[in-house]
């Protein structure tokens, strides 16, 4: 089973991240005039990163559940 420790670890740990990939300065970088696929860059990388996060927390969530780590 997976350690409560190493659970919370890691959803902190992603808490983090999202925080800093989504504070005004990152977001700044890509707040440039272009397109992918006919989309603004800054929401290809707000969408983007959302579901990676999304993907990540499901991944840990699954692990979790299953009792490995």
């Amino acid at each position: 089973m997976i350690q409560r420790g190493v659970l919370q670890e890691r959803l902190i740990a992603l808490f983090v991240i999202g925080c800093l990939a989504f504070c005004y300065p990152l977001l700044k970088l890509f707040s440039v005039e272009g397109t992918v696929f006919g989309w603004p860059i800054l929401y290809v990388y707000i969408f983007a990163t959302w579901a990676v996060i999304i993907v990540i927390l499901a991944r840990i969530a699954h692990r979790a559940r299953r009792g490995r780590t």
